[in-house]
């Protein structure tokens, strides 16, 4: 992915999941919006971008952080808003460990606390210690935790999937993590 399309998608993220009202974008109740209004919208706030090139960036993002609907006339952000939306996920029994990485500075709260999901609607969970490591090293040393996932579910925690394969929770408790690989 091009510097530019990185730029333009770190914008989409924020318009999509937390600040549609800065280019004057409403999102419908699960997140979706026009792909027409999203490109009026971007080209009325100085960024233009062309269908193409927004389907090229969802198609090509790294982290998939982007959908379109299956007609490819909506978009909307898979996961992370933290403006009110209802991504319609079945809940869905996971994998037994799930992996969290976060920054090394986050450790003590997270031992005391768990994981919270702050402004999120929910907890970003991976499926592979590797995932996990790429998430944490964002923002230098970081720890790769691991989530008793099963002994959740048995504790009736509810895990959702969302399309990129992020998975999702509303909390995990402390007594459910335990220190795996870090930097």
């Amino acid at each position: 992915m091009s510097s530019q399309h990185k730029s333009i998608s770190k914008f989409l993220s924020l318009v999509l999941r937390h600040r549609p009202g800065d280019i004057a974008l409403t999102l419908d109740a699960s997140g979706w919006v026009s792909v027409d209004q999203l490109l009026q919208a971007l080209g009325d706030h100085g960024r233009q971008l062309t269908r193409a090139e927004l389907e090229s960036i969802v198609v090509t993002s790294d982290k998939r952080r982007f959908a379109l609907s299956a007609d490819r006339s909506m978009v909307r952000a898979n996961q992370g808003h933290s403006v009110p939306v209802d991504l319609a996920l079945p809940p869905i029994l996971p994998p037994d460990v799930l992996f969290h990485g976060t920054a090394r500075c986050y450790l003590p709260a997270i031992r005391a606390e768990g994981l919270a999901k702050g402004q999120r609607h929910h907890v970003h969970l991976s499926a592979s210690r590797e995932l996990a490591a790429i998430v944490g090293k964002r923002r230098g040393e970081y720890q790769v935790l691991e989530i008793d996932a099963r002994g959740m579910v048995a504790s009736g925690f509810v895990f959702y999937r969302s399309e990129n394969g992020v998975w999702l929770t509303d909390h995990v408790p402390a007594h459910f993590l335990s220190a795996g690989h870090d930097s």
